[in-house]
């Protein structure tokens, strides 16, 4: 009759319960359920809704997303990102202008290193040797950043222009203006 999933999360309850020191009965009236309702919970014989989960988790001082998590309503990636967010906007020390900065750049990392794991493991399946390295999203970035501080300097492939040293520009005659002047 009950899920995996749910025993799970009824076993994970009453750890809670037992953890907090509370009685069936007072977390029952903590969270606003029946006692013989939370006990059906507890048991595995029953599957609350989300709305129930949120007040068990408030009666339990836990978060949400956990309980989420354990019930099967929630991916446990999903809950870290959920998390992060939550974090986020309910920081009073911050304005709604800078949550929603931080909540922005958040994302454009997450889709950076989601893209760079997705070459990473196309590039796996063309090289298997080389898999390891691409598949750290730092190193992928590091050669990406690498790559436009070449473009930006105009070259593409030297690590002369990189390191401010390009071989081609003669700086022997200097009239102090910061301009190197052609050789005579």
């Amino acid at each position: 009759m009950a899920s995996l999933k749910v025993g799970n999360l009824g076993e994970f309850l009453r750890e809670q319960r037992r953890s907090a020191q509370l009685s069936l009965r007072q977390l029952a009236d903590a969270a606003g359920v029946s006692n013989p309702y939370l006990s059906q919970i507890e048991r595995g014989l029953r599957k609350p809704s989300a709305d129930i989960l949120q007040q068990l988790a408030k009666a339990l001082r836990i978060s949400a997303e956990t309980l989420y998590v354990q019930a099967g309503i929630l991916d446990e990636k999903d809950r870290d990102e959920l998390e992060v967010k939550s974090a986020i906007l309910t920081d009073p020390t911050i304005s709604e202008r800078q949550k929603q900065v931080l909540l922005q750049i958040y994302e454009s990392f997450r889709k950076e290193n989601a893209l760079a794991a997705q070459e990473a493991g196309e590039a796996a399946k063309a090289d298997p040797a080389n898999a390891a390295d691409a598949a750290d999203p730092a190193n992928a970035a590091n050669a990406a950043n690498a790559a436009d501080a070449a473009d930006a300097a105009g070259d593409h492939g030297t690590s002369d222009t990189l390191a401010g040293t390009d071989p081609s520009a003669d700086t022997s005659a200097d009239d102090g203006s910061g301009e190197a002047k052609p050789s005579s």
